[in-house]
């Protein structure tokens, strides 16, 4: 190659800068311009479209993940405020529930102690009754003592010495036996 090149170079000269060489750059320097121009006006615009259409897509996303962001802080505030809401419903139905414990509770000692009483009462009743029954008894016993008296006292035609010894006896006899009242 670099032979063919030697052959086409005039005698004497390395590099030849002719006429034919500056029309020929000129030309190819024209050529580049009309080339650049031509490009520009024709790929200029769709560039310029295509970077536009892009960066209006990134701006569009970013803001879209800011809306997005900002809808996530509100409702993390949201959420938030819900989280202490529920914790003020809660302590207030604690609160209520042992509210309502406390009276339920003062009902059923009020109620407990009517029945005590109640128990208290039907105690004190039968035992009222138990008494008058014994009473009656003491009083059915001494009668049935007093007529046995009297038929020993009729069996016997008794004297006064006898009679004495009777009424001792009887009186010993009731002696022994406990009162109960």
């Amino acid at each position: 190659m670099i032979v063919l090149l030697a052959q086409n170079v005039p005698e004497g000269r390395v590099f030849g800068l002719d006429m034919q060489t500056i029309v020929s750059i000129g030309i190819q320097l024209f050529n580049g311009i009309i080339l650049a121009v031509a490009l520009s006006y024709i790929l200029y615009k769709p560039v310029k479209e295509f970077m536009r259409k892009r960066t209006e897509k990134i701006q569009g996303k970013i803001n879209d993940a800011d809306s997005t962001m900002a809808k996530a802080n509100e409702l993390i505030t949201e959420y938030d405020q819900k989280i202490k809401d529920i914790n003020k419903e809660r302590i207030e139905i604690l609160e209520a529930a042992r509210l309502e414990a406390a009276d339920e509770s003062k009902i059923i000692l009020a109620e407990a102690r009517k029945e005590a009483q109640a128990v208290k009462e039907r105690s004190l009743e039968s035992v009222s009754k138990e008494r008058k029954r014994l009473q009656e008894e003491s009083r059915l016993y001494i009668i049935e003592l007093a007529s046995l008296m009297a038929k020993e006292y009729i069996s016997e035609n008794i004297d006064d010495s006898a009679q004495e010894k009777i009424f001792e006896e009887t009186l010993a006899r009731l002696e022994d036996t406990q009162w109960q009242s």
